[in-house]
C-alpha cells in the first residue's frame, strides 16, 4: 500500500523523551480523530442499513422478527468489500497521495458500515452498546500501552501478520463447516491477535512520526492510513467480542 504499511520494518529512533514531544501529540490526535470519526460514520450507516427495508432487503434475509436469516448475492459480495478494497490497495496503492490515502480511508469506513448492518441484524441494541464500551475500554488501554512503553514491540509483527493471515483462512473454511466450536477459537483467538496489534499500530505509527521528519505531504498520507489501521483493529477486536458476548436477536 505504501511505507506506513504493516509490512513495513521500522527501526526505533533514539529520540530523548518522545511522548512529550507537541509535534507527535499532534499528529496522534489527528490519527485518532479520524478514526473516532469513521467508527462514528460506519455506526450512522449499520444502523441505517439495517432499519431502512428497501435497502436491507437487497442485501440480506430476515425473518418476521427483522431477525438476520441469511445473506443475499450482493450482500455476501459486500461483506467481502472490505478485504478485497484492503488487499487490492496494498497492491495499487505503491505511490499515495493525501488525497487517494484519504479516499481510501472512507471507502473502506462506509463499506464496512453498511456491512455493519448484519450486527444490528443479528445481535440486540444492548450487546452492542456494551460490547462497543468494552472494546473502546480495551482499545484505549492497549493503545495507550503501544504509545508509552520503552519496549520495542517490532518483534511480534511477523507473528500478528500470521495470525490474521490464519485468521482469515479460518473463517473462510469455517463458513462451509459451520462449526460452532471452530467460531469460538476463531474469536477468542481474533481478539487477542487485534489486541496485539492495537498496541504494536500505535507504537508504529509514533515511530513513522519521526521517521517522516516534519514532511507535511508524508505525514497527512500517514494520518490516513494510520487512522485506516487503528479503525480497522478496533472494528475486528469488536466483532470478535460481539461474536463471544453478544445477545442474539430472535
Amino acid at each position: 500500500m505504501s511505507d506506513f504499511e504493516r509490512t513495513t520494518a521500522r527501526s526505533i529512533p533514539h529520540t530523548a523523551d518522545m511522548s512529550v514531544d507537541a509535534g507527535l501529540r499532534a499528529f496522534m490526535l489527528g490519527v485518532y480523530n479520524k478514526m473516532a470519526l469513521g467508527l462514528v460514520v460506519s455506526a450512522a450507516l449499520a444502523f441505517s442499513v439495517a432499519n431502512f427495508a428497501p435497502v436491507r432487503d437487497l442485501l440480506y434475509r430476515v425473518n418476521e422478527n427483522g431477525a438476520l436469516a441469511g445473506y443475499t448475492v450482493l450482500g455476501m459480495v459486500l461483506a467481502f468489500a472490505p478485504l478485497v478494497l484492503v488487499i487490492g490497495a496494498g497492491f495499487m496503492m505503491r505511490n499515495p497521495t493525501a488525497r487517494s490515502s484519504g479516499a481510501l480511508y472512507w471507502t473502506i469506513v462506509s463499506v464496512i458500515g453498511a456491512s455493519g448492518a448484519v450486527w444490528v441484524l443479528r445481535y440486540t441494541g444492548a450487546s452492542i452498546a456494551t460490547t462497543f464500551l468494552i472494546t473502546a475500554a480495551a482499545f484505549g488501554s492497549l493503545s495507550l500501552y503501544g504509545y508509552t512503553t520503552k519496549r520495542d514491540l517490532s518483534g511480534f509483527r511477523t507473528f500478528l501478520i500470521m495470525g490474521v493471515v490464519g485468521l482469515i483462512i479460518a473463517m473462510a473454511v469455517n463458513v462451509f463447516l459451520g462449526s460452532g466450536l471452530m467460531q469460538l477459537i476463531i474469536s477468542v483467538v481474533g481478539v487477542l491477535i487485534f489486541a496485539g496489534l492495537t498496541a504494536y499500530d500505535t507504537q508504529r505509527l509514533k515511530m513513522t512520526y519521526y521517521q517522516l521528519g516534519g514532511d507535511q505531504q508524508s505525514l497527512a498520507v500517514a494520518t490516513n492510513f494510520g487512522a485506516l489501521s487503528l479503525y480497522l483493529d478496533f472494528i475486528n477486536m469488536f466483532q470478535f467480542l460481539l461474536a463471544l458476548f453478544g445477545g442474539r436477536r430472535s
